[in-house]
Parts: structure tokens; C-alpha cells; sequence
């Protein structure tokens, strides 16, 4: 029997425990930046896209997004980069491995964590096979900040998720394949547009 002294704190610390569940599991709460990824430009200087070939449903199953595209950039020298873009409330199906859908049946056992060229705030993941005949460069970005360790910021964020509405967590994943080895240059028009799709997405700020 618990002593009717210690009632009031007990309560309390009950109550406290209630909120997170009240806010997510009842009330649902969520923050709204007015952006999406349909927004982003189909066009980027000599590259223009064209949607892939993605069921509608793919998204929300596979990354819990009801925002999302990719998309086919090709160049005027025919250098073509896959553009993945997907906004979720869920961070983990975001940041685990994107990779295994995104390049699937791909052996990218190379990674490393560099920055975006003329972006040093911007951490990228960067991941090839073997032969370096597949690249692939990703980001988060959560708010206004660019996640380099994911785990890490979901453990930092987890108090003040608790007690507050969620917000989007965003993907930004590009890829080519066929590279030759010494494959600089094409790796450059990857990152660059990578970047430019970014700064495309942010732009949307203004528009609040």
C-alpha cells in the first residue's frame, strides 16, 4: 500500500505520462510547414526530368510518405541521375538504410559522410559498389537543420517529441549507375543537382 503522502506526486507523474500519448495517440498532433516535394523543380539548367515509373501506393508503403517522387533528370551530354525525394512524420523509415529500396539488389558496400560541395553545412552520405560503377549521395534535413547522425538526433529529439506536435523529416536521394571507374565528373553532376534540388525545396519559405 502506497502512503497517502506520496498520492499527489504519483498522480502527477501519471498525468505527466499521459501527455505524449494524448498528444500523438488521440489528438494526433502535427506541424505543418506548408512545403512539399511536388514543388521542387522538374527543370535544373540543361536537366529536365520525367517521373519514374513508381505506383502511387509505393511511397506510403515503403517510407510511410504521402509526399514523395522520383524522378529521371537527363542532361543534353545524356548523363542521366535518379532523383528520390519523401517527406514522413515516421524518421526511421527514412533514414535506416534508404538504400535497400531506393538501389535494391545493389551491393553498396562503400560508405562514407562527406559535405555537399560549396554546402559545408550540409553533411551527404555517400555510398558505391566495389567498382564504383554505382554512386549514390543522400541527406535529411529536419526543420531547418541537415541530420548527419540520425540515430543520434532521434535520441536527442526524443524528450521534446514526447510533449510536442511531430514534424516532417525530408530525403533527398540521388543515384547513377553505369559509371566508369574514374567517374568524377559524372559523380559531380549527381551532387550538383542533388544540391540544386535542395536549394529548390527551401525556396519555399517565401511562399509561407
Amino acid at each position: 500500500m502506497i502512503s497517502t503522502r506520496y498520492s499527489f506526486p504519483v498522480i502527477l507523474l501519471l498525468l505527466l505520462a499521459l501527455v505524449p500519448t494524448v498528444i500523438h495517440s488521440y489528438m494526433g498532433l502535427t506541424y505543418d510547414d506548408a512545403k512539399s516535394v511536388q514543388n521542387i523543380a522538374t527543370t535544373f539548367n540543361d536537366f529536365t526530368s520525367l517521373p519514374a515509373k513508381r505506383n502511387e501506393q509505393w511511397g506510403k508503403d515503403i517510407f510511410d510518405s504521402d509526399d514523395w517522387f522520383e524522378r529521371d533528370y537527363r542532361n543534353t551530354a545524356y548523363t542521366k541521375v535518379r532523383l528520390f525525394v519523401a517527406r514522413s512524420y515516421n524518421h526511421k523509415k527514412l533514414y535506416h538504410h534508404p538504400e535497400l529500396a531506393l538501389s535494391y539488389a545493389q551491393n553498396l558496400s562503400q560508405h562514407r559522410i562527406s559535405t555537399l560541395p560549396n554546402h559545408p553545412e550540409i553533411p551527404i552520405h555517400i555510398l558505391t559498389n566495389d567498382d564504383k560503377s554505382i554512386f549514390v549521395a543522400y541527406t535529411l534535413l529536419y526543420g531547418d537543420n541537415f541530420i548527419e547522425n540520425p540515430i543520434y538526433h532521434q535520441l536527442a529529439e526524443s524528450v521534446r517529441l514526447l510533449v510536442s506536435p511531430r514534424k516532417l523529416m525530408t530525403l533527398f536521394y540521388a543515384s547513377q549507375t553505369g559509371l566508369a571507374a574514374d567517374a568524377s565528373v559524372n559523380q559531380s553532376a549527381t551532387l550538383s543537382l542533388l544540391s540544386q534540388a535542395i536549394q529548390s525545396f527551401k525556396q519555399q519559405q517565401a511562399l509561407k
